[in-house]
């Protein structure tokens, strides 16, 4: 029964996803996803509506979810690493033109004033257009105007209804709204406010014959430049819309050749590597202590203990990073009030790196206990045992006996942690935002790891520069990846040694 369950709602759910994507797929024409799509539901419901193939029944959703949610990004993240994506340069040179064109409209002296009604046809938003002086209707879409039949106008003007169109409430599916334009001979008429269109034209054109923009008013032109994304005036200036291209190895080459950057790369990736390691070792050797002496059997009340110090790991952790802030806050924080001293935590970068780690060994210590202790539970203590009777000291059998055997059974989640440290995020952005910053630069601060400084460049500074972000995420990745492989070679060695 529990199987047959499972089978409809894979179904059930591979339908839904099916219905959900495929009408905004075929809106944009993107017939090779749709393809992708067909084809893939066409296997699931082959998969699930026969008997057959059972152990892929179990397979397949951790695979697609693997795909979607981690394999997929990647490869996008990667592919975006190599052009120049971002503010500015976000699709197309055919959409770079368009958005050109549109901001370039000026309203045209003489023409119709029109009463704006807007509507939807088939799920496209169109314009239903009133001449005020002949009350004349006419629809309005992205391929020009057509005369509309039938259709019921109130004394102002608006449009009551009219036969295959859908009045849409004010406000709704403002952004298309916003970016329709209905081409004319002389322009293009688009919105003006909520129940008033007007016919612009556009005082910036492209030119197919030279590839370039040419404005009517000043006789300025500019000149695609396909290397860079941009139009390009003969005085080196461009216009600010651009569109995507690839660049190559510019974005990974960029971090070693601009001053601006490469002067404090090393820096941030030193630090990175100190928080890391600082938070994993730190927290491991609490974590560790804590577990060792609930462990030992003359102790008493370990249970009462072990709620006590789990604590910190059961609070969500982004509530108890905004309150250690406030904790080292100089002038009200209760750390300065309770040591009497007047420190500025985050105003050094000795204080605010000190003031991240200790943050860090509170969060994560529990879970270095709870591990530590589900370890020491799995090490047989006839072994201490007899390293005792052998004459060995507590320290001696703790090193030689103990702490192998530990790490032999915690080195995977030892190099889980350090890769989740390595791009903690929350800790900083929550603590100190990467702060403090030095007076000449403001993207990169004595806290900054690698990941929020990716961030700011990214979301932050003016500016999004997701292809050179992603080029530092790639950087990331890699060098992640390979440490933690040397982590995992060196791992299975001692597994061989003690097993």
């Amino acid at each position: 029964m529990g199987f047959l369950i499972g089978r409809v709602a894979a179904v059930g759910i591979t339908a839904a996803v099916l219905l959900y994507t495929v009408p905004p797929l075929i809106r944009t024409q993107s017939w090779t996803m749709l393809g992708i799509l067909a084809a893939v539901t066409a296997a699931v419901s082959y998969l699930y509506l026969t008997k057959r193939h059972v152990p892929a029944k179990y397979l397949v959703p951790g695979t697609i979810f693997l795909l979607t949610f981690q394999v997929i990004p990647v490869l996008y993240t990667f592919t975006v690493a190599f052009t120049n994506y971002g503010d500015g340069h976000r699709g197309s040179k055919q959409e770079a033109v368009g958005a050109i064109e549109r901001e370039s409209l000026v309203e045209i002296p003489g023409a119709p004033d029109y009463a704006l009604t807007v509507a939807a046809r088939g799920g496209e938003v169109v314009f239903l257009l009133v001449d005020r002086e002949t009350k004349a209707v006419q629809v309005g879409t992205a391929e020009g105007l057509s005369p509309v039949d039938d259709a019921e106008v109130s004394l102002t003007g608006k449009v009551l209804g009219a036969p295959g169109y859908e009045i849409l409430p004010a406000g709704e599916r403002d952004g298309e709204v916003q970016a329709l334009a209905v081409p004319t001979a002389r322009g293009a008429i688009k919105s003006s406010g909520l129940s008033r269109a007007i016919e612009f034209h556009a005082n910036r054109k492209y030119d197919p014959a030279c590839d370039c923009i040419s404005d009517s008013g000043t006789g300025q032109r500019w000149t695609a430049d396909d290397e860079v994304g941009y139009f390009v005036a003969a005085d080196g200036t461009n216009l600010i819309q651009g569109w995507k291209v690839n660049v190559g190895l510019a974005n990974f080459t960029r971090v070693v050749s601009d001053p601006t950057i490469s002067g404090h790369f090393l820096g941030v990736l030193i630090w990175n590597f100190a928080f890391a390691l600082g938070s994993v070792a730190l927290s491991f050797a609490l974590g560790m202590v804590c577990a060792l002496a609930l462990h030992h059997p003359r102790m008493r009340g370990t249970r009462i203990y072990r709620v006590l110090l789990i604590l910190p790991y059961a609070m969500p952790s982004f509530a108890m990073l905004l309150v250690w802030r406030d904790m080292f806050n100089t002038d009200f924080g209760l750390i300065n009030r309770m040591l009497g001293t007047d420190i500025d935590w985050m105003g050094s970068p000795t204080g605010a790196r000190l003031s991240l780690l200790l943050v860090n060994l509170w969060l994560g210590f529990p879970y270095m206990f709870l591990v530590t202790t589900g370890a020491l539970q799995a090490i047989p203590r006839e072994l201490t045992e007899a390293s005792s009777i052998d004459g060995a000291s507590a320290w001696q059998g703790f090193r030689r006996v103990t702490l192998p055997l530990l790490l032999v059974a915690l080195s995977p989640l030892l190099i889980a942690s350090f890769a989740y440290n390595f791009n903690n995020f929350n800790a900083v952005r929550f603590i100190t935002n990467g702060g403090p910053y030095p007076v000449d630069n403001n993207l990169v601060g004595k806290t900054d790891l690698l990941i929020t400084y990716t961030y700011r460049l990214a979301f932050e500074g003016g500016s999004g520069q997701f292809g050179f972000a992603s080029a530092i995420s790639v950087f990331i990745f890699a060098i992640v990846a390979t440490i933690s492989a040397i982590a995992f070679r060196r791992t299975r060695a001692q597994e061989e040694v003690y097993s």
